[in-house]
């Protein structure tokens, strides 16, 4: 396996700038996984990573060290082992796990979705990656199939979104910079989108079907003319004095309604 010790070092650069920058991982097509767990989702959804990073602790880690293995195994190129420090400077976390993987952002052939009528979620502006990756995750544990995401989005493939979605990037397709309104209105099923002015509570609407639910900016929530393009708006009941619930709490909330009316 290959040691780096400098900074100067290509490999070292490159990784620095796809942790670092959104437009460099749009250039290249590529992005950085870190952490046993994230890895280990990649493998199970897509395949092996193009590449694997570990640091010189990282090498003495049991789990790590079984990941390795297995990996090596199964076909994966030997790791690069980076000194603790320059390992540091690439991880995106305040404690580096000690494995990074560099991958290459699945096509949507590569990704096997869950069978069923057609579920989608559609995300306009939505610019905080963590709320984006939470919102995924329960996408992803619900059984949605595409989620669309206007040009105003955070990037989904950071380093916060890939950690925050928890493997979800590897179990649905996504598509960046989507026509919102196109899609909605070539949706051949439901579009719905929670505002709190609508009448009819989520809990009377009928989710079993060809399903998509759009969900608004943190602060502003949904355009007007998105709200137009949708076919019904719905309230999320809630009993409790709060004024609203925050976009991935809602959108779990939708998601797993579906759930269950789908299991009913």
């Amino acid at each position: 396996m290959k040691v780096v010790t400098s900074r100067g070092n290509s490999f070292f650069k490159q990784l620095l700038k796809l942790t670092d920058s959104a437009s460099r991982r749009r250039l290249e097509g590529l992005t950085v996984l870190d952490g046993s767990h994230l890895i280990e989702a990649y493998r199970a959804a897509i395949g092996l990573p193009r590449g694997l990073i570990v640091s010189e602790s990282g090498l003495e880690n049991g789990e790590i060290k079984f990941l390795l293995r297995r990996m090596g195994i199964e076909g994966a190129p030997p790791p690069t082992v980076f000194g603790d420090a320059l390992f540091r400077e690439i991880s995106p976390l305040k404690n580096p796990s000690g494995v990074m993987a560099l991958i290459a952002v699945p096509a949507h052939a590569a990704i096997r979705v869950h069978p069923g009528p057609d579920f989608r979620v559609l995300l306009e502006a939505i610019q905080d990656p963590g709320n984006i990756g939470s919102i995924l995750r329960s996408a992803a544990a619900a059984g949605v199939q595409d989620a669309y995401l206007s040009a105003g989005c955070a990037d989904m493939w950071s380093p916060k979104a890939l950690r925050t979605a928890m493997g979800a990037h590897f179990r649905l397709r996504i598509h960046e910079h989507a026509d919102l309104i196109q899609v909605a209105r070539e949706f051949d099923g439901t579009v719905f989108a929670t505002t709190l002015s609508a009448k009819k509570s989520l809990y009377a609407a009928k989710l079993t079907g060809p399903v998509a639910f759009a969900f608004g900016n943190e602060g502003a929530g949904l355009s007007r003319e998105l709200l137009k393009a949708v076919d019904e708006q719905i309230l999320i009941p809630m009993p409790g004095k709060m004024e609203s619930l925050n976009a991935a709490a809602a959108a779990a909330a939708c998601f797993f309604e579906r759930v269950r009316q789908l299991q009913a």
